[in-house]
Order: structure tokens, then sequence, then C-alpha cells
């Protein structure tokens, strides 16, 4: 069973929301007539008792008298904290782990981080319907978005195509609309799922240059694994791909090219299933030098 975390926090928000208003608005004056009119009882009856003792047990009923429900308590207690958690999350950033090494050298596995909500729009939180348009995601960005085959799974990869884009893949070599991607050497690196040295690249997308994995000597056998929306946008031919982007449609690739699923394989991110731009490493505990901004 997937447990949808936005929905469990929005229902607590509702549940301890209303308790909230009821408590706030209602009981709380009940309970302080409850408890006023007990001890105007308690003052007018003779306890028989001193001054102290009279004044310890007229504040006794008047505490039991105004006590307040360990439920009501609770909601009362964890409401605020629990709004705080929903604006933060639904609305400026939520935090994301990183579980593979598919954006390496960009991203690893283990590293905890932040992605941007407002960036691309403001969505109504749970139904993930966007209300206030702000922006488009553009190349290069690196977004976290609901897997097309399985919305119950976030993926993480960085946009090349945006809508009416011609990408094609060839024998290792990126094409954005005819002109090639150009790459530069950049040295070897360590990639720890294949326990071996792989070439590093220094890819410019437009404006963005980031840093990318590939193999060039390893073979690629691009095959779909899904009849995905759009399949006829796309042609699959020996050694690569060519896929024209729809309208509200993004094609993304993983940074290390030979050991990512990504666009090539199951097609491309619709608008809507988009989370948020990932900007920040806040925390990697196996590697504290690893927090901050990335490209």
């Amino acid at each position: 069973m997937s447990w949808d975390f936005a929905l469990i926090l929005f229902v607590l928000l509702v549940v301890t929301g209303v308790v909230w208003s009821l408590d706030y608005f209602f009981l709380r004056s009940r309970r302080r007539q409850r408890a006023a009119a007990e001890m105007a009882r308690y003052d007018a009856a003779p306890t028989g008792v001193g001054s102290a003792e009279a004044a310890k047990l007229r504040r006794e009923a008047y505490e039991k008298a105004h006590k307040v429900p360990w439920f009501i308590e609770y909601c009362v207690s964890f409401f605020p904290v629990i709004l705080f958690v929903f604006v933060l999350r639904s609305f400026i950033v939520e935090p994301f782990r990183i579980p593979s090494g598919s954006m390496l050298p960009t991203l690893q596995n283990g590293d905890l981080i932040l992605v941007n909500k407002f960036d691309y729009g403001i969505r109504l939180p749970v139904i993930d319907r966007k209300v206030v348009p702000l922006g488009n995601p553009d190349r290069g960005d690196v977004i976290v978005f609901r897997y097309p085959v399985d919305a119950d799974v976030d993926y993480i990869k960085r946009v090349v195509g945006i809508p009416g884009d011609e990408v094609v893949y060839r024998n290792k070599v990126l094409y954005l609309n005819g002109q090639e991607v150009p790459l530069e050497r950049a040295g070897e690196f360590y990639e720890p799922d294949r326990s071996s040295y792989v070439g590093e690249f220094i890819e410019t997308l437009g404006a963005d240059t980031h840093r990318i994995l590939l193999d060039r000597q390893r073979r690629q056998d691009l095959m779909p694994i899904t009849d995905y929306p759009y399949r006829k946008n796309c042609n699959y031919f020996s050694g690569g791909v060519r896929c024209v982007v729809p309208e509200a449609h993004y094609f993304v690739m993983g940074d290390n090219r030979d050991n990512s699923l990504d666009s090539r394989y199951w097609g491309f991110v619709p608008d809507e299933n988009i989370v948020g731009r990932a900007f920040f490493i806040w925390m990697n505990f196996g590697d504290l030098g690893r927090i901050g901004r990335f490209n």
C-alpha cells in the first residue's frame, strides 16, 4: 500500500484545524464559564476549613472544571506546527532523498535535497492542480516529478527538451533541434554502482553547463519499456532514438547517461507531473562537503 504523505498531512491539518477552531471560538469560553460557576458555587458553600486550605480547594475546583480534554489539547498544540509544515512543503520547498546513481556526478545516492515548489507555478496541494502559473522548466533544469509509469514514485532528472524541441540521441551523442550538444572532456569519475571509472564530460545546454558521465565504448540499446502517451512522436533506430516533444511535456535524461531510466525508455514528463526544481543539497551524512547548491 502506498501512503500519500501530502494527503495524510492535509487530513491532519483539517482535523486539528477544526478542533482548534471549535476550541478557540466555543469550547474555551464554555470551560471558563463552567470554572467560574464552580468557583461561585464553592464560595457560596461553607467549607469549615482554614483560609489556606480553602484557597487550595478552590484552585483545585477551578482547574478541574477548566481542564482541557487530552484530544483537544493535542490538536490545539500540534495545529500550528502542522500548518507550518503543510504551507512550507506545499508551496515553498519540499525535501527529497536521492535514491540512486542515475544523476551522477551531479547528485549522489544519499544526497538530501530541497525542491523549489513555486518556480513553475503555485499548485493546489493534494490534487496538484496549477492555479497560478509563474514559469516553465527550461533546458538544463533538474526537476523532481511523478514517474509517468507509476505516479506513486518520484523521479529526478535533467530537462533536455522542452515543448516543440526535436531531441535525437544517436551513438551516445545528443542533438537538439539539429545541433550537436557540445561536450568537453573533464577526466574520469569512479562510479560506485559499476565499481569502475567512466568518462566525465562538461555538457552545455544553452546557457546551462553541467557535468555528465558517459562511456563511449559501452553499447546501449534504446527500446521503449511501455507504450507511453505520444509514442508516435518518437522513432527508435539502431543506436538511438529521435523524439519531438509535445506541448506541455518535457524530455528528461539522467546525467549518468549509461545508467539512467529516463525519457529515452518511457517517454515524456507531463507538466502536471512536475513537483518542482531541485536546487540545494542540504545534507549528505556520508559526505558533509556536498552540502550546497549544484548545477
